[in-house]
């Protein structure tokens, strides 16, 4: 059994998605829900403050304005991560990065001594350039193991997540 105490955290859409249509619950919160089944660790999904737009079009608009201007407020402050060793960060692709929403989460957090590995849902691009921002943003962490499923395939995507974890 592992001892160490671990943090699920990450950032899903539901509403209308690129492959499969409306959906109540995102794709990313679905591989959450995967690992905190498997390992117990506690989860906590970084929501907007400003949710997005339900239909897709218009979702795409106001999230690469919120990548652009780097201005994405949450409705709660992450807390104290202290007591973590392992951290599960979850992200769909945003042109080739995280959401920004998920950045504001994490940028200011110590994560010396912190393993994070990385879940990514995507629907063509993979791991793109999470692992790499991740390292920048979460400084001092080791960033490890990453996973990559395609969006459209996780609903059959549990034993991959369990291979994943080990």
């Amino acid at each position: 059994m592992n001892r160490e105490k671990s943090i699920i955290i990450y950032f899903s859409r539901a509403d209308e998605n690129y492959t499969v249509g409306y959906q109540e619950k995102g794709n990313t919160e679905v591989l959450a829900e995967y690992i905190q089944e498997f390992t117990g660790a506690n989860m906590v999904k970084i929501e907007p403050a400003v949710p997005y737009a339900k239909d897709y079009e218009t979702c795409l608009k106001e999230a690469k304005d919120r990548q652009t201007t780097k201005q994405a407020p949450i409705k709660q402050e992450l807390g104290d991560l202290s007591s973590y060793d392992t951290i599960y960060l979850g992200s769909p692709v945003y042109w080739d990065l995280m959401p920004q929403e998920l950045v504001t989460a994490v940028q200011s957090k110590d994560y010396a001594g912190k393993v994070i590995k990385p879940f990514v849902t995507h629907e063509g691009s993979g791991l793109a350039k999470i692992p790499n921002q991740i390292q920048e943003v979460c400084k001092n962490a080791a960033v490890v193991d990453a996973i990559a499923i395609k969006g459209s395939t996780v609903q059959d995507a549990k034993e991959k997540i369990r291979a994943w974890l080990g």
